[in-house]
């Protein structure tokens, strides 16, 4: 598999830069990586790039883009930071990876049993970890059952897949009210803006749509 080109980037659309994705993940579950040489790939795009998504997942280790999706040099543009949430500097990435760069997909990727999210479950105080929680606190509180106190902590893997689920929602709230920029590319149909989450347990992405 070759690497993308402006030609073949150009011939993208929201849907198909998402259905790329979702036959990647596909070969995955699979096992069955797509043939591509990737010192070919290195020597392809050494004069420019031409990826067709941009992909916010967890720092986890367990989660990497290019492996769960199947995409090679190129492909994506990958951010990853704990809790796979948005700030003023990866607004700013999405928005060169959209307008500048040529993207038409931003995908909002959490995951189950997410560190990030157990922490903010249990209101984790620790050095600069503190800062990094409060924003996904609000995930925590937007997530109504259970009721009970006791049932609302990192012990609750229910719990916490929920609250990961709508830390992308808000995330994807926050993408198109904080970046009008890609508000509007999204009302053009230029990109889709969409969230999904990844099941540690067995690979598969599973797409909000």
């Amino acid at each position: 598999m070759k690497a993308h080109t402006k030609e073949t980037q150009a011939t993208m659309t929201p849907q198909k830069a998402l259905d790329f994705l979702k036959e990647g993940n596909k070969r995955f579950l699979q096992n069955l990586r797509a043939n591509r040489n990737l010192l070919e790939q290195v020597n392809d795009t050494r004069e420019g790039q031409f990826p067709f998504a941009t992909i916010l997942s967890c720092i986890d280790s367990r989660v990497s883009a290019e492996l769960v999706f199947d995409q090679g040099l190129g492909d994506i543009f990958s951010v990853r930071i704990a809790g796979n949430f948005v700030n003023e500097d990866i607004l700013g990435s999405m928005e060169f990876a959209c307008k500048l760069a040529g993207t038409k997909l931003v995908v909002v990727l959490g995951h189950t049993s997410c560190g990030a999210i157990k922490g903010a479950c249990d209101h984790a105080r620790m050095g600069n970890l503190t800062a990094l929680i409060n924003k996904l606190e609000p995930a925590v509180e937007g997530v109504k059952e259970p009721a009970d106190e006791n049932l609302r902590n990192s012990q609750n893997l229910e719990f916490v897949d929920k609250v990961s689920e709508k830390n992308v929602m808000l995330t994807m709230e926050r993408i198109r009210k904080e970046s009008p920029l890609l508000a509007e590319m999204e009302k053009n149909g230029e990109i889709l803006i969409i969230g999904g989450m990844y099941d540690i347990s067995n690979g598969e992405v599973t797409f909000f749509e």
